[in-house]
């Protein structure tokens, strides 16, 4: 799992005090990574799940129905 940096400023923070990590709408890397967590027990940073610090937080709880990427270019876009 990557640590707790933002995906939108790179803002490293603590998700005890602020933001948090969401998980977006699956695509198909991420069923791809879910099918190898099942099958040999990797690990890793899920491709469909991002940190989000407490400013940025709450504008991609609100866009989890999109994919990851789509997310961050709209939330980007809007800044």
């Amino acid at each position: 799992m990557r640590p707790p940096i933002c995906e939108i400023c790179d803002h490293g923070f603590n998700p005890d005090q602020e933001g948090g990590l969401i998980e977006f709408k699956k695509t198909p890397e991420g069923r791809a990574f879910d099918k190898r967590v099942m099958e040999t027990g990797i690990v890793g940073h899920p491709p469909d799940t991002g940190w989000f610090c407490g400013v940025h937080y709450g504008k991609a709880l609100e866009m989890k129905h999109l994919t990851l990427n789509e997310a961050i270019k709209r939330i980007r876009e809007s800044e």
